[in-house]
């Protein structure tokens, strides 16, 4: 299990950084969840400085995962399916906390019992990010945000495997689905 590891004073800025008054401050942190500084969301892109993420599998009572379809606004993979949730931690944040937000922001979704799955290190794109997986079970109404999500939708597991690799999904997506498909389905 990964947990964010905070020191009772305040993170410094990361080297070479400054504040970002405009923006989110990320935890900049080591692969075992100990945060060492705190940064922009820019700087942490272009300075590809490890940082939280929070992806959510959500499962219904018939085995149907439940998908987004990012925003064409997005900057990465617009209009590709992903996971239910997915989004960066906010400095000062567990992840659970940031789980909860962003289930919030994104679908609607705010009470459910969230199981973490793993995680890992990612380095890709722009971005190199610690990447912390968890799942829920459930039949939820959920109710997608058009400015953060375009739509979601059930996929049962024959859908999803036949349509890997053929673009419809973000390599993110791809990587979780394919590490942690098999433990997720365990828990019906």
């Amino acid at each position: 299990m990964i947990e964010l590891v905070y020191s009772l004073d305040s993170a410094p800025l990361a080297i070479g950084t400054s504040p970002d008054f405009s923006g989110e401050m990320l935890p900049v942190v080591e692969a075992s969840g100990l945060v060492s500084a705190q940064a922009s969301r820019s700087a942490c892109h272009m300075r590809r400085l490890l940082h939280p993420v929070v992806r959510l599998f959500i499962i219904n009572r018939e085995g149907r995962f439940f998908l987004q379809k990012r925003s064409q606004a997005k900057q990465l993979f617009p209009g590709l399916w992903d996971n239910a949730v997915t989004g960066h931690v906010i400095y000062g944040e567990s992840l659970r906390e940031a789980l909860f937000r962003e289930a919030s922001e994104e679908i609607g979704l705010r009470r459910f019992n969230p199981l973490q799955m793993g995680g890992y290190v990612c380095s890709a794109f722009k971005e190199r990010e610690l990447v912390c997986v968890y799942a829920a079970v459930g039949n939820f109404a959920l109710n997608p945000h058009n400015d953060e999500v375009e739509e979601g939708k059930y996929w049962t597991v024959e859908q999803i495997e036949e349509s890997m690799g053929h673009g419809v999904f973000t390599p993110s997506f791809e990587k979780d689905w394919r590490l942690f498909r098999d433990k997720v389905a365990a828990l019906l």
